[in-house]
């Protein structure tokens, strides 16, 4: 299949040629939604760890005989019933990793990718360049070109692009080994150069 190409003033520079597998694949929505829900669930830190009775210091004896004294029966002072006692039923540190095969992960960014090419969200530029790292010179480029809310997607590392688009609050910058399903669908649309396209189709493949 082709895909209409423009430059980053917004006048057309033709098509170029991609893969149908990757660019018009099934969109399963059902898969989608588990990339996504596993990467989010990757990101979480897990790191939430409270003391049980076992970890709380003390309670080596008993706090006072077990007859006699009207008090009720207590054996320890770390119970959870105490004040300064352990939790009775403790947090600790856990992983909440989902986990998804490497095949099913891309198909789900193939579904993503094409369904965003088939509702014409997926525009395609031959450079992704600006001169300064500006954020009023990435912010006209942006209107010229017809987008608000965009994730661009460039080859490599660039430090003018990622400085100009920090202060926008809708543009996120995302090298292409780094695409994830998170960012896909944050965005309602995707602004990638041809060399990077080129780079995602073989990975994708």
């Amino acid at each position: 299949m082709q895909l209409a190409q423009r430059n980053m003033e917004g006048a057309a520079a033709g098509t170029i040629d991609v893969a149908d597998e990757v660019f018009a694949a099934r969109f399963n929505e059902d898969l989608v939604h588990q990339a996504v829900t596993s990467y989010m669930a990757g990101a979480r830190a897990g790191t939430k760890a409270q003391k049980s009775r076992s970890d709380v210091r003390g309670g080596g004896r008993k706090p006072w005989r077990q007859k006699g004294t009207g008090r009720a029966r207590a054996g320890t002072n770390n119970s959870p019933i105490w004040r300064g006692g352990g939790r009775a039923f403790a947090a600790s540190p856990r992983s909440f990793d989902k986990k998804l095969n490497r095949k099913m992960y891309r198909a789900a960014v193939r579904g993503m990718v094409s369904e965003l090419a088939r509702l014409e969200r997926l525009h395609v530029v031959d450079t992704l360049q600006i001169a300064e790292p500006k954020t009023r010179l990435l912010a006209g480029k942006l209107g010229g070109l017809g987008l608000g809310s965009v994730l661009i997607v460039i080859e490599g590392e660039d430090r003018n692009l990622e400085l100009a688009a920090r202060n926008l609050p809708l543009v996120d910058v995302c090298v292409v080994d780094r695409i994830n399903p998170l960012a896909l669908v944050a965005h309602e649309a995707v602004l990638i150069s041809a060399p990077a396209l080129r780079k995602l189709e073989e990975v994708l493949k």
